[in-house]
């Protein structure tokens, strides 16, 4: 591999401000000792909610931790009550934004033309899209590649130069017991790969009930993985952290 391995991690909505902060806090302090994450060969993202976005900036400063955003406007600036535009998340030190998360498109009704003017937002202000995509159903890995790729273009088509983390997060397996099948997972992310391979820095992980012991087995197709709850434990991250270590 090229690329560090990437371990990001999204708290969504699950913690109020106090509490996130603590979080933020507990991940600085991992991120300070941790030797695999000072010497760059794996880099850390979080994505805290809004509020707490700006002070998370400050609270790992001085570490190689990206804080990122959970959604951006599709617009920078102009009469849009509610929402934050990526001028002014890259102010305020945000370095990526997660654009297309299924919860996104079930729940608010984003359309693939929406994701792709959110992908093109975060891109002019140099702010590299966690692009979420993955097939709703379990299908063959060759569907679920064919699904993935239409989306991926979809969201690309016309977007400015600029880094891109794809995140593969098969629908079916988010919050499932258990995620999708290594084999499976390898064989969507080389594709996915192949279609990022001109856009300098660019990764694929993949998120979807991600916990320990898989980044093991998901192979050189795969440059990390997206935590959701299991890495609210930051002990439980820090062996994360020890797995994306290994990996070199």
């Amino acid at each position: 591999m090229t690329t560090p391995t990437l371990v990001g991690v999204s708290l969504k909505m699950y913690f109020g401000h106090a509490q996130t902060l603590d979080w933020i806090s507990k991940v600085g302090d991992l991120a300070r000792r941790h030797p695999a994450v000072q010497n760059g060969s794996v880099e850390v993202f979080v994505i805290p909610g809004f509020v707490s976005l700006a002070q998370s900036v400050g609270v790992l400063e001085g570490t190689p931790v990206l804080v990122g955003a959970q959604d951006l406007a599709t617009e920078d600036a102009g009469a849009f009550t509610g929402e934050v535009s990526g001028v002014e998340l890259a102010e305020v030190g945000a370095r990526v934004v997660e654009v297309g998360h299924a919860e996104r498109r079930a729940l608010f009704g984003e359309t693939d033309e929406i994701v792709a003017a959110k992908t093109s937002a975060a891109l002019r202000n140099g702010l590299a899209p966690v692009l979420c995509v993955g097939e709703k159903t379990r299908t063959s890995a060759k569907d679920a590649a064919a699904e993935c790729l239409r989306q991926l273009d979809s969201a690309l088509d016309g977007a400015p130069a600029g880094r891109v983390i794809v995140a593969y997060e098969p629908v079916w397996a988010i919050g499932a017991a258990v995620p999708a099948e290594p084999a499976y997972v390898r064989a969507v992310c080389a594709l996915l790969h192949a279609a990022v391979a001109d856009r300098p820095d660019s990764a694929v992980i993949y998120g979807g009930s991600a916990g320990p012991g898989l980044l093991a087995e998901l192979g050189d197709e795969v440059d990390g993985i997206f935590l959701g709850r299991f890495a609210h434990d930051t002990d439980a991250l820090g062996r994360v952290l020890d797995e994306a270590g290994a990996r070199r």
